[in-house]
């Protein structure tokens, strides 16, 4: 092996150790209740390893359960990005999910975006097709280009507010309408289909328009979900199955 090769392959080895002893040295201080210091001892290995799964996985667990909730949906975030990258996509959903389970606040808009990007890699290469400039509603809450803000976004900043409305996604190809009662998904229409099926076909939509449009009366209810996030990630979940 030349000299180049053999210092690479050790400097390879020497890394692969450090992660397997930083995990034996977690388990010790769990077992002797010191949580931090697992934590700690962890956090310098992953320094060195910043793409291990394994050690990111570990310190996931130990930080949720030891009271740490926001670190672990850090943790969580960042595995989704390397699942994401492996196509493993049902275990990048379901850190994505754990992750607002574990932290409320956090959008993981970005990450279903990503999903949805590497299941069709084919979106990064053409460039988006235009719509036809569609006239705002002069009673839209607030509108955008879903080409710039994914319809993801959208139903983030709607919950977030808490809005009963509707909001309205289209392009040249196709149209359809989510249904909000104090920003939880409740229903969709998109042509001839209606809830989950129709919600299904709504957040393959890529480009065009949306708006938002408050109601001041709540709709029936035709999608039932613990969350707009189990809502979606199930969504995503049985795409990928029917297009497999």
């Amino acid at each position: 092996m030349p000299p180049r090769d053999k210092d690479m392959s050790d400097d390879k080895k020497e890394v692969v150790g450090e992660v397997e002893t930083a995990l034996l040295d977690s388990e010790l201080f769990i077992k002797y209740g010191a949580p931090d210091r697992a934590m700690k001892r962890l956090k310098t290995a992953l320094e060195r390893s910043p793409r291990s799964i394994r050690l990111r996985e570990r310190l996931r667990e130990v930080a949720a359960s030891h009271k740490h909730p926001e670190e672990a949906a850090r943790h969580c975030l960042a595995l989704a990005s390397l699942y994401i990258e492996r196509d493993d996509f049902d275990t990048a959903h379901d850190r994505l999910l754990e992750a607002k389970t574990l932290d409320n606040r956090i959008s993981i808009a970005t990450g279903l975006e990503a999903i949805r990007r590497a299941r069709h890699p084919d979106m990064s290469k053409k460039p988006a097709t235009k719509s036809k400039p569609q006239r705002a509603r002069p009673d839209a809450t607030f509108t955008g280009d879903l080409t710039v803000i994914s319809v993801f976004d959208a139903i983030q900043a709607i919950e977030n507010s808490r809005l009963t409305g509707v909001l309205m996604l289209r392009n040249n190809a196709q149209a359809g309408r989510i249904l909000f009662n104090d920003g939880q998904i409740v229903g969709a229409e998109s042509g001839k289909l209606i809830a989950k099926e129709a919600f299904r076909q709504i957040v393959e939509i890529t480009g065009g328009t949306f708006d938002f449009q408050k109601s001041a009366q709540t709709f029936p209810i035709t999608i039932e979900a613990a969350s707009n996030t189990n809502l979606i990630l199930d969504s995503l979940r049985q795409v990928d199955e029917e297009s497999a």
